[in-house]
């Protein structure tokens, strides 16, 4: 083992230690004795963090002095060193030092400069430790992104202050988020999913959700219409005027699911409501379920990177797809050219909920506000469209609505033509039968989790840098991966602050 060589290191840990022995003497002193548990805590919260930073502070110190003695070992043989530039260094300075922000307080990291004309300095010390190229530490930077997704950055900011001390601003925190989530779109391309067997279901689906950005954030169109658009009243919107103000994220969820048949009154009950004691057959299970998201890219891109996760589950196309969807013709059109161009077969299925709520607010073109009959005639109606008879429903929608004066039968003229119109995707009664999930329900969830419970807080509004960085890390929390995740970027953030293009190490030279 290398001796300690004279200086600082000799007695490196000299301040820890009488921290540490004042801290001790306090808790066995009488001051201390009549103090409530909570003022102990918040002392030893405190003095701790204290005592932690100057641990790490003489291990820096210590590790500075070791350097300093081989560096000049090796400037004694007239040696130098040469950079991954292919550049020799042969001029020794030593005491150069940077700050570093830690999850303890800030610190001072002093290390070996080795110099050259016309050359950048090389710190060897900087590779050893894989120091980030700005102030903040990675341990630093991995908790600004565990709290900046989990809430405001405010709130973000005070979390870190009151663990940590003032290491970082707002400002600085918005950086070290952007920063974090520079490696997510790779890391999601380098993963392997475990292997499925044949019988189980892929289960794709996407949506979107609005935004508030802000204007210079604006997709072209939107800033538009923003640009052109004339208010009635100074003070609040008034009927059908928007705001013009919203950029569309689009979420991406890709599953495995286990088939299980039902019947269509497993999944609503019959007119009258349910009778006798046999449960409703449960629907399939989502499993593994990964998530993925943009704010910047088109959805045609997020539908893209969301087949490929699936073609990653079923590479070879054996399993079945089935792709839930709200029915968006958009979303419709980008989600079949992505199958066409792939040459994969989907099941595309409509989900269950959106229909049922275009048939309850055709019943009250039919039925007074409150009227229990509309329950079950919107059962009736559904139990049908289970069934597969879209057609029939269609067909009795159009007779009753054909009674109705024209100025009332607006809500139910709107679900024939949503049925008639989407009637190649309502074929729940193949959807039981064969097992498949006919709901959106994990792709809705997860809009108003990850997107509307951090990005649509109120009187927040986003730039895209920001708002790209909050929606991929949360996908990344969510899909349970952000352990793995941060190691990865740790690995490509070292390599893009210590290493170029062909990653040489630091040689020696004669």
């Amino acid at each position: 083992m290398e001796s300690y060589v004279a200086g600082a290191g000799a007695d490196a840990f000299a301040a820890a230690r009488n921290t540490f022995n004042c801290l001790l003497g306090q808790l066995a002193g009488p001051q201390t004795m009549d103090l409530p548990h909570d003022r102990l805590e918040d002392m030893l919260a405190e003095q701790g963090r204290e005592l932690l930073r100057l641990l790490l502070q003489a291990h820096l110190d210590l590790r500075a002095d070791r350097e300093r003695a081989r560096a000049q070992r090796l400037r004694g043989t007239g040696a130098g060193l040469t950079g991954a530039d292919g550049t020799e260094r042969r001029r020794l300075e030593n005491g150069h030092h940077r700050l570093l922000a830690t999850v303890f307080g800030t610190v001072t990291v002093t290390r070996c400069a080795w110099r050259a004309s016309q050359a950048a300095n090389l710190y060897p010390a900087d590779q050893q430790l894989s120091l980030p190229a700005g102030r903040h530490s990675h341990g630093l930077a991995r908790l600004a992104c565990l709290e900046a997704v989990r809430g405001s950055f405010d709130g973000a900011r005070d979390a870190i202050t009151t663990r940590c001390g003032n290491v970082v601003g707002k400002r600085q925190l918005l950086e070290l988020v952007r920063r974090a989530a520079a490696d997510i779109d790779a890391f999601d391309a380098a993963q392997t999913p475990i292997p499925r067997t044949a019988d189980e279901l892929v289960i794709v689906s996407c949506d979107q959700k609005g935004v508030v950005m802000r204007p210079e954030a604006l997709r072209p169109a939107t800033a538009k219409a923003a640009a052109r658009a004339t208010r009635t009243f100074r003070t609040r919107l008034a009927s059908g005027e928007k705001p013009a103000r919203k950029r569309m994220a689009t979420l991406g969820a890709v599953y495995d699911a286990v088939p299980a048949p039902r019947r269509p009154h497993d999944v609503i009950a019959v007119p009258g409501g349910r009778h006798g004691d046999r449960p409703p057959r449960p629907g399939p299970v989502a499993q593994r379920k990964w998530l993925c998201g943009s704010v910047t890219r088109e959805p045609d891109e997020v539908i893209a990177q969301v087949f490929n996760q699936a073609e990653a589950r079923d590479p070879t196309h054996a399993r079945t797809w089935v792709v839930l969807v709200d029915g968006a013709r958009h979303q419709l059109d980008l989600i079949r050219a992505e199958a066409t161009r792939r040459k994969v077969t989907i099941h595309i299925v409509i989900d269950f909920i959106h229909v049922i709520e275009k048939i309850w607010a055709g019943a009250w073109d039919l039925h007074h506000p409150g009227d229990s009959a509309a329950e079950d005639w919107v059962a009736t109606h559904a139990l049908a469209l289970l069934a597969g008879h879209t057609d029939q429903v269609i067909a009795a929608l159009d007779a009753q609505a054909t009674a109705l004066p024209t100025r009332c039968r607006e809500q139910i003229d709107a679900a024939i033509r949503y049925l008639s119109g989407r009637a190649a995707f309502l074929r729940y009664d193949q959807a039981l039968k064969a097992g498949w999930p006919i709901a959106t329900g994990v792709i809705e969830g997860a809009v108003h989790h990850i997107v509307a419970d951090r990005l649509d807080i109120g009187g927040a509004r986003w730039g895209l840098a920001g708002a790209e960085a909050v929606l991929k890390l949360r996908t990344v929390v969510a899909n349970d991966s952000f352990p793995e995740y941060w190691r990865f970027h740790l690995a490509r953030e070292h390599h893009r602050v210590h290493h170029t293009h062909d990653q040489a190490e630091y040689g020696l030279t004669a």
